[in-house]
């Protein structure tokens, strides 16, 4: 099988993109890197690896050129291990960001039950948090459908859903 290495003619890498690759590394094209960005709004080296740069693997550096070379199915795996590697390390900030967030919405005591409402607008993704409080009386295993107050609706939105109703057939 055949497979891509990084190669270097001169120093310009280093200089066209943020990171350059090293000579020798495993790469891939990389275009997933891009994924969350508008290439339109890419600028100066990010916009120089948008466009021309492959991904060494062991640096995640990028490389303008690649040389094909023969590989073994020990190195593919070992390249799909590497890969499968940073991409774990790097999704690590952003799990740990994620979990920070969820936390961040427990302000309301244990057992309280918060909904999310969700809007796509723009080209961004919009998230409105409510907490529900039981009915007063309701006791302690309340049914869902005995819940009431709504805390934080500053930005509510103006769609409704009948719960109960569609146990029933009947929602809207």
């Amino acid at each position: 099988m055949k497979l891509l290495r990084t190669i270097q003619l001169d120093a310009s890498d280093s200089f066209v993109f943020e990171k350059a690759a090293e000579p020798g590394e495993w790469a891939v094209s990389g275009a997933f890197a891009f994924a969350r960005d508008e290439p339109a709004d890419l600028r100066g080296k990010a916009r120089s690896a948008f466009r021309a740069g492959f991904l060494g693997l062991a640096s995640l550096g990028r490389s303008t050129l690649v040389q094909i070379v023969e590989a073994s199915e020990a190195d593919r795996g070992a390249i799909v291990d590497m890969l499968a590697a940073q991409l774990v390390a790097h999704a690590r900030p952003a799990a740990e960001e994620e979990v920070d967030f969820a936390a961040s919405l427990c302000v309301h005591p244990a057992s309280a039950v918060v909904a999310v409402t969700r809007s796509y607008k723009e080209g961004t993704i919009r998230e409105t948090f409510r907490a529900l409080r039981p009915r007063e009386g309701a006791g302690q295993h309340a049914r869902a459908f005995e819940f009431l107050e709504v805390v934080g609706e500053e930005d509510a939105s103006d769609e409704y859903l009948d719960l109960a109703g569609l146990g029933k057939g009947t929602g809207e």
